[in-house]
């Protein structure tokens, strides 16, 4: 098996109020979608967010509900701090609940974490050791 992620599903409690902050909120494109069901947001070279109505998910699945905040953090990675802030202060306004505001962190970077409308946690950071070279390859 390669090591990689194709998807990223998140089971969330309503796929509208999800929509509205992911879509209409933070204006990330919508690739497809079954109105109330299911929501397709291409994220990044052949990564798809998916936003799951949680009931199918779980029948799906076979797992259990989630509690009150989903054990899984999403991390958006940016070229320095001032773009953290930037982008914290639009999850803001399109209705994130801020859980952590951006600090330097003790590993030399500088991030911050909001939680969407179901609990599920985005770190937004900077870290200065962290590339990405042209053929997708990691270096941190």
């Amino acid at each position: 098996m390669q090591p990689r992620v194709d998807f990223i599903s998140l089971g969330v409690r309503s796929v509208p109020a999800s929509r509205a902050f992911y879509v209409d909120g933070l204006g990330w494109p919508v690739q497809k979608e079954v109105a109330g069901d299911v929501v397709f947001i291409q994220v990044n070279h052949g990564l798809v967010l998916s936003l799951w109505d949680a009931g199918q998910m779980q029948a799906e699945a076979g797992v259990a509900a989630p509690g009150p905040a989903p054990c899984i953090t999403l991390s958006h990675n940016l070229g320095g701090a001032e773009e953290v802030d930037r982008v914290m202060a639009e999850a803001a306004a399109a209705g994130a609940t801020i859980v952590a505001e951006p600090v330097t962190q003790p590993w030399g970077g500088y991030s911050g974490y909001f939680a969407d409308p179901d609990g599920f946690r985005w770190e937004v950071a900077y870290n200065p050791s962290w590339t990405v070279g042209d053929d997708g390859r990691l270096t941190v």
